[in-house]
C-alpha cells in the first residue's frame, strides 16, 4: 500500500490490516494518465461514468427519490405478511441496528452542517457507546490536511458533494495520508453503481447517500466490524412494570409463551425478581437451579451449564426461574446482571426479561441496553406518573431506538375510576400497544393451574392481546398452521 509510514495510533485496533485503499500499481485510471501526451486527445477515464448530476428537483437521479445502493430503510412488517423470504430479511434487517460499535476511534469530516448534527446524534447512541467519535467540519479535504502530522484512527467518515472525478481525486489524496488498517466510508450525494464500484475498487469501506439517519450511519460502522465467528445475539425484550402489581410479570410470561408457540420461535424467559419472582409457579415448574445461581457465577457460565440451569417448559420456550425464597440475601454485582443477560440472548432468538420493579442501577442499564421495551400499566395517576420519568429516562438514553411499547392493563375494573386510555397515551406522548381489559376469571384460572392464558382462555380478549403484542416484536406474520391432510384425519378416527 503507497502510504506513509505508519504511525502509533493507541486507539487503532488493527482491525482488517491489510484493507487497500490507495489505488495498486496496475491502476488503470493512472495508467491512462501516465501513458498520455498532455497534447495530444486521449480517451477520457471517466467517460464510463454517467454525467455528474445536480440535485435539481426533476433530477430522476436525486437520491432522495432512490434507495441506497449500500442499505435500505427496515421495512414495515406487513410489507412481509405470507412472505417467509421476505420476514427473514426484515428481520435481519432489523437486528443490524443491534450490533455495537467495538471500542475504536472514529474521524467524522462533514460537509454540510446537517450531516454533522447527524453524526453527533449518532456518536451518542447507546451502540456507539465504546467508540471515540470525533466531528469535524470541512469534508475531505479538512481531512487530507488534518492527516499530513497527525495519525489516522481506526475509521475516517468523509463527505463530500462533488462530482465523481473531484471526489476520486479528493480520495487519491486522502490515501496517501492514510495509514495501514484504517477504514474509510464515503458519504456521498450521486448515487450512482458506476461510482459505488469505482470506490470498492480502490479500497473504500463503505458509501453511502441521502437520505441518511443516525440508525443507518451506525448500522454501516457496526457492519465493517461485524465478527463472522461472534456468537449469536437475539433481541432482549425487557418487560417492566410502571408500579407494582399491574400485571407485568404476567404479561412477560405470556408473552414469552406467545413468541416461542405462536411465532414458533424459540425464546428464553429470565425472571430477574430473585426473591418473589413468579414465573416458575406461572409455568407450574420448581427448577432446583436458576438464574440466581447463574448471576452468581457469570464467569463460569457457559451454554452447556446455562442448559442444565433453565427449564424446558415446550419445545421452543425454555425458562431461567427465580429462586422466589428469603432464606439469602442477593449481593449480585450490577455487572454480572448485564452478562448473565448477554449470554442468555446468545440461547435464542428471543429473550424476555421479568424486570422487578424495585428501581436500581443494574435495572436502568437493562432497561436502556434491551432491543424492545414494553412498559406495563394500570389507567392510575401513580402509573402515569411512574411511567412518563421512565419513558423520559428512556428516551434521552436512547434517542434513535424506537419508543418504549405501552401496555394499558386491567382496564374496566368495576367502581374504580380510571384515566381514559387516549388521555393516558396522549400524557406520555406514547400511542398504546396494547389494551387489555380486566379479566380475573381468565387470569385466576390460568395462574391456578400453572398455565397460560392462551391455554386456558385462547379466545379471551387478553389471549388475543398478547398473541399481537408478540407479532409486533417477532416483526412478522406468525407461519400458517399446518393443514392436515384429508386420509391422515380418517386413518386418526376409531
Amino acid at each position: 500500500m503507497t502510504t506513509r509510514p505508519a504511525d502509533h495510533d493507541p486507539f487503532d485496533l488493527g482491525f482488517d490490516a491489510d484493507d487497500e485503499f490507495a489505488p495498486s500499481p496496475s491502476d488503470p485510471w493512472r495508467d491512462i494518465d501516465a501513458g498520455r501526451d498532455p497534447g495530444v486527445a486521449g480517451p477520457d477515464p471517466f467517460a464510463d461514468f454517467p454525467p455528474a448530476r445536480g440535485l435539481a428537483e426533476d433530477d430522476p437521479f436525486d437520491p432522495g427519490d432512490a434507495a441506497s445502493p449500500i442499505a435500505a430503510s427496515p421495512a414495515p412488517p406487513s410489507r412481509h405478511a405470507g412472505n417467509p423470504v421476505g420476514e427473514m430479511i426484515a428481520g435481519a434487517e432489523a437486528a443490524l441496528g443491534d450490533i455495537g460499535v467495538p471500542r475504536i476511534t472514529i474521524h467524522v469530516f462533514c460537509a454540510q452542517a446537517t450531516t454533522a448534527e447527524l453524526a453527533e446524534q449518532a456518536a451518542s447512541d447507546r451502540r456507539m457507546g465504546r467508540a471515540a467519535t470525533v466531528v469535524r467540519p470541512g469534508g475531505v479535504q479538512a481531512a487530507v490536511e488534518h492527516y499530513q502530522n497527525q495519525p489516522t484512527p481506526s475509521l475516517v467518515v468523509v463527505e463530500s458533494l462533488d462530482p465523481a472525478p473531484e471526489l476520486l481525486a479528493r480520495l487519491d489524496q486522502l490515501a496517501e495520508v492514510c495509514d495501514p488498517g484504517t477504514k474509510v466510508i464515503v458519504v456521498g450525494a450521486a448515487n450512482d453503481i458506476a461510482l459505488y464500484r469505482e470506490l470498492m475498487r480502490r479500497g473504500v469501506s463503505e458509501y453511502l447517500v441521502p437520505p441518511l439517519s443516525p440508525l443507518l450511519l451506525i448500522r454501516a460502522i457496526s457492519g465493517l466490524y461485524a465478527d463472522p465467528s461472534a456468537p449469536f445475539a437475539g433481541r432482549q425484550i425487557a418487560v417492566v412494570g410502571a408500579k407494582g402489581g399491574v400485571g407485568a410479570s404476567t404479561l412477560a410470561h405470556n408473552l414469552a409463551w406467545a413468541l416461542a408457540e405462536h411465532m414458533q420461535s424459540g425464546t428464553v424467559l429470565a425472571d430477574f425478581d430473585l426473591p418473589f419472582g413468579t414465573a416458575g409457579l406461572n409455568f407450574n415448574q420448581d427448577p432446583l437451579q436458576g438464574v440466581a445461581d447463574a448471576l452468581g457465577q457469570p464467569d463460569r457460565l457457559d451454554p452447556v451449564l446455562m442448559d442444565r440451569m433453565m427449564v424446558r417448559v415446550t419445545d421452543r420456550l425454555s425458562l431461567f426461574a427465580a429462586p422466589a425464597t428469603l432464606e439469602q440475601d442477593f449481593d449480585i454485582q450490577p455487572d454480572a446482571f448485564e452478562e448473565v443477560a448477554q449470554k442468555i440472548r446468545g440461547a435464542a432468538p428471543f429473550a424476555v426479561l421479568d424486570l422487578p420493579h424495585a428501581w436500581s442501577a443494574w435495572k436502568r442499564r437493562m432497561l436502556v441496553g434491551s432491543d424492545d421495551l414494553v412498559i406495563v400499566a394500570t389507567p392510575d395517576l401513580a402509573s402515569l406518573r411512574n411511567a412518563k420519568n421512565m419513558i423520559d429516562l428512556v428516551r434521552q438514553a436512547r434517542p434513535n431506538d424506537a419508543p418504549p411499547r405501552l401496555v394499558l392493563n386491567q382496564v374496566g375494573v368495576p367502581g374504580r375510576p380510571e384515566i381514559p386510555a387516549k388521555d393516558f397515551a396522549e400524557a406520555l406522548g406514547l400511542q398504546t400497544s396494547l389494551v387489555l381489559p380486566f379479566e380475573p376469571k381468565a387470569y385466576g384460572q390460568a395462574a391456578n393451574h400453572g398455565q397460560m392464558i392462551s391455554e386456558v382462555a385462547p379466545k379471551s380478549k387478553a389471549a388475543e392481546g398478547v398473541a399481537h403484542l408478540a407479532q409486533l416484536i417477532a416483526r412478522r406474520e406468525p407461519p400458517a398452521p399446518q393443514k392436515t391432510s384429508l386420509l391422515g384425519g380418517l386413518f386418526k378416527k376409531k
